[in-house]
């Protein structure tokens, strides 16, 4: 034989030999320093050994688990990279508690000597089943690399939907820092009103709803819920009294689902029916993508007959074809005999792209003053579509916001037999003149879709004059309004605040002294007085409001200020003067409100004989007035209201705002003149229920 042939055979004997050894020869585990003696063949087993006994010896079962007697497997998911650190990647177990303790001792885990494949680093998955009642028990780490040969594209491919679950972190509420908005009810918002007011402050608090990134600089949302957290160890107790129901949260998500209810129960002593009821099934949603975006829903489906004068005035206001509009809810069918069947649905996108401007768009309410009134816009309508954008720097808060309307009474309904549709832009600019003094600047204008317009370009511009848009178009083109408010901090727990509205101003009338129709304004003056009497958690309130008659009218009806037969501003519309007193107090998870409501109203006589304006209807045609001169709040069918409230009740969820209460109102309505939709009534209505108070519901009328 001769050399050549030699090498060569020695060559391929060669390669056959190392071909026939082991994979393991190639591959070596991850080496814990105890481990660091042992033969390559005893490795794998020492390092099984050693991770069980750092879960065994680390592990604290939750108390939750050992009283159930829960008796079953936590599977771990688990990686060793290429540095030798140990993370998590899933795990498998019935309560949370359990996977949040198996996080925690692997995060605990020392660095190790990493595996190697070819004398090279490499990351190494495995999983296990750990025993529940911990018992000592022998564990062999599965190698998931081993379970097929899979290229390293399709290992991770089926590995995606674990590494999903294994990027799920504990559920932290990031609601209170999102671009969310805070439901806005006055109750709520009082618990944090003193917190945004301080003298110093440069917060901004006519504008509302808020968002929790803005009012969270003042007021620490966690560490409230915190305070009112019960005890409570069990799945349904921990749902019931604390947290939300569903919470999911990843690194750079979040989001939550909740029931919505609201069932009550009452009696009206003046009504022909039996009993009063509510009965609310809905589903809220909100969350966050990143920091920036977030995201919210609500879907409501109600029932209910209220007090008698609501019925009437509900009725009243319905939309063409239909048999009410429930106020500041919506459209209603017909609920068996008496009742009402009225669905709704709001909803909206926050966007932050810089740290300047809030944007908004969606369905719902806003909101513009200081007082539980606004003379400028409300949320005492309907919900609507709308579009906002908030612009902060400097002492400034500058909020544009268009909205999309509708008229839905019978002679409003076009050729095709839809409500007729109609648009409101309005802009509010915020100053901080001072630490104590905030000025407001605002301005409106309502316009009716046409044949040959529809929405106007022209108020899409965040910086113009509204009223010089509605010059060169023309008077009757759209109805524009005006206003001022003002806020001064006394201290820091009193401050006082106004508003004033101008929707028409003639200044010859003005002198000549003659009360003249076309002077149509109204303004709002009021206090607030926060740790009253040095009394916790106790505020005070009074507001006075007076509005002109005809102001929010026009002499084309559909460019009055409303929207679905109800006011964009206040309640009552115009033609008015009010006092309102409100005390608030709230303890712990206990809270208490009472309000007292004292006003005139010139309302229309409407009896066939008398059929003028007396300009308290803002539907009506200002044109249709009785005389130009001598015009005077009350004027008409003077009216005089009381309603009075007292309500109390026991916050069972903060998280999700769930509140058990009972209250009772008594109104007293007396106009000089009853004709077929004004009548006296003195009304005492008894009330019971258990709510998620996500929204204003004004019954004063």
């Amino acid at each position: 034989m001769n050399k050549k042939n030699f090498f060569i055979i020695l060559l391929l004997l060669l390669q056959c030999s190392i071909f026939a050894q082991s994979n393991k020869f190639y591959e070596k585990p991850p080496v814990f320093s105890e481990c660091e003696s042992e033969d390559i063949n005893t490795l794998q087993a020492c390092f099984d050994n050693q991770v069980f006994d750092q879960v065994f010896n680390n592990f604290k079962v939750p108390s939750v688990v050992s009283e159930e007697n829960y008796q079953g497997d936590v599977v771990i998911l688990f990686e060793v990279d290429k540095e030798g650190a140990f993370r998590v990647i899933y795990v498998d177990a019935l309560y949370p508690e359990l996977k949040d303790e198996a996080k925690r001792v692997f995060d605990e885990f020392p660095k190790i000597q990493p595996a190697t494949y070819n004398g090279n680093p490499t990351f190494k998955q495995y999983s296990f089943a750990l025993k529940i009642p911990l018992v000592q028990q022998v564990v062999a780490t599965k190698d998931l690399s081993k379970d097929e040969q899979l290229a390293e594209l399709e290992r991770g491919a089926k590995q995606e939907y674990d590494s999903v679950n294994a990027k799920l972190n504990p559920f932290s509420n990031k609601e209170y820092t999102s671009q969310l908005n805070i439901p806005f009810t006055h109750e709520y918002y009082s618990r944090f009103d003193r917190n945004i007011n301080l003298v110093g402050t440069n917060s901004h608090t006519s504008s509302k709803p808020y968002i929790y990134e803005d009012v969270s600089k003042y007021y620490d949302f966690e560490a409230e819920k915190e305070a009112l957290a019960k005890t409570k160890s069990s799945f349904a107790g921990r749902k019931l009294w604390n947290e939300r129901l569903v919470r999911v949260e990843g690194e750079d998500y979040w989001f939550a689902v909740d029931p919505i209810f609201d069932f009550q129960v009452g009696k009206d002593t003046e009504a022909d029916f039996s009993s009063t009821f509510n009965n609310t099934r809905g589903i809220n949603i909100q969350g966050g993508l990143g920091k920036k975006f977030s995201f919210y829903a609500s879907v409501f489906e109600s029932q209910g007959r209220f007090a008698q004068y609501y019925n009437q005035y509900a009725e009243s206001i319905k939309a063409a074809d239909e048999v009410a509009i429930i106020p500041g809810r919506g459209i209603a069918k017909r609920f068996k005999e008496n009742a009402y069947d009225y669905p709704m649905a709001e909803a909206y996108l926050s966007f932050t792209p810089i740290k300047f401007l809030n944007v908004q768009f969606g369905q719902g309410k806003n909101f513009i003053g200081d007082g539980y009134r606004s003379l400028f816009t409300s949320d005492v309508a309907s919900p609507n579509p709308f579009l906002k954008i908030n612009t902060t720097f400097w002492k400034i808060k500058y909020t544009n916001t268009w909205m999309w309307l509708r008229d839905s009474r019978q002679e409003a309904i076009d050729p095709e037999g839809a409500y007729l549709s109609k648009y409101m832009a309005t802009h509010f600019l915020s100053w901080n003149a001072t630490k104590r003094l905030n000025i407001g600047f605002f301005e409106s204008v309502i316009w009716a879709k046409s044949d040959n317009r529809g929405f106007d370009v022209s108020y899409l511009n965040p910086i113009i004059f509204y009223r010089a848009i509605e010059f060169e178009t023309g008077q009757d083109a759209g109805n524009a309004v005006m206003g001022l408010s003002a806020k001064y901090k006394l201290n820091d727990n009193i401050n006082v605040y106004g508003q004033f509205i101008l929707d028409e101003f003639s200044l010859s009338d003005m002198t000549g002294g003659n009360k003249s129709w076309k002077n149509k304004y109204g303004y709002q003056l009021g206090i607030k007085y926060y740790e009253a009497f040095k009394v916790k958690n106790l505020m005070l309130q009074a507001e006075y409001n007076r509005v002109r008659p005809y102001t929010y009218s026009h002499n084309t009806v559909v460019l009055n200020y409303g929207h679905n037969n109800q006011s964009m501003a206040h309640l009552w519309g115009a033609n008015f003067s009010e006092l309102v007193l409100i005390g608030r107090y709230h303890y712990k998870r206990w809270f208490g409100n009472a309000k007292l409501v004292m006003g005139e109203r010139g309302l229309d006589f409407n009896n066939g004989v008398n059929n003028f304006s007396y300009g308290g209807d803002i539907y009506r045609n200002y044109n249709d007035r009785p005389f130009d001169t001598g015009v005077t709040v009350g004027q008409g069918n003077k009216t005089t209201t009381m309603f009075a409230n007292l309500q109390a009740g026991y916050l069972i969820n903060p998280a999700t705002n769930l509140k058990l209460f009972a209250d009772v109102t008594f109104r007293n309505f007396n106009p000089d003149t009853e004709n077929a939709t004004t009548f006296r009534s003195n009304t005492v209505w008894f009330n019971i229920g258990i709510r998620t108070d996500l929204f204003n519901w004004y019954f004063d009328l």
